[in-house]
């Protein structure tokens, strides 16, 4: 009988293998815990983790507690810059002590993980509930016709229904 209880039979989850190289990274950059890296949205929440990412953890002189460097774009710094409390308690929490002593926001990095890259998740798309209007979309098809590409025709289309039930409601 095998000493390994379990169902891998003998096998690693990949997570397994790569942690001690994260770890090692996460390190040399600055994260005394990669699970801050590795479980962003967890930590952080989704609503947070959709503008922002974590850039680096720098330790100052005298020791009094590390600074977080976090990325967003310029038109997300505002809403960032009112909930670094909140963020700041998530991410302690993680470490298990008072070990970031401050958030800074920067909109461009350098340096760090994020590697100066301001591109996110977009938020989730919102289903149209109600049926398109049966003029909207016959007007539509009516003003497409005489384009002969199929794809351009029908992109035009969906185009004309969407312009034409917008401005009836």
């Amino acid at each position: 009988m095998s000493a390994h209880k379990g169902t891998t039979r003998g096998f690693r989850h990949s997570a397994a293998l790569l942690a001690p190289q994260m770890r090692k990274v996460s390190e040399s950059r600055g994260f005394a815990v990669g699970r801050v890296l590795t479980h962003w949205a967890e930590i952080a929440g989704e609503e947070i983790a959709a503008i922002a990412h974590p850039v680096e953890v720098s330790y100052g002189r005298k020791g009094f507690g590390a600074t977080l460097t976090v990325l967003t774009t310029g038109a997300q710094a505002p809403m960032l810059e009112m909930q670094k409390e909140v963020l700041r308690e998530r991410v302690n929490a993680v470490y298990g002590y008072n070990a970031i002593a401050r958030i800074r926001i920067t909109q461009t990095a350098p340096t760090g993980f994020a590697e100066g890259q301001a591109v996110f998740a977009p938020a989730p798309a919102q289903k149209q509930t109600a049926a398109p209007d049966p003029t909207a979309i016959k007007a539509a098809a009516e003003i497409a016709a005489p384009v002969a590409d199929d794809g351009l025709r029908q992109a035009l289309e969906a185009l004309g229904r969407n312009v034409l039930s917008k401005t009836k409601s």
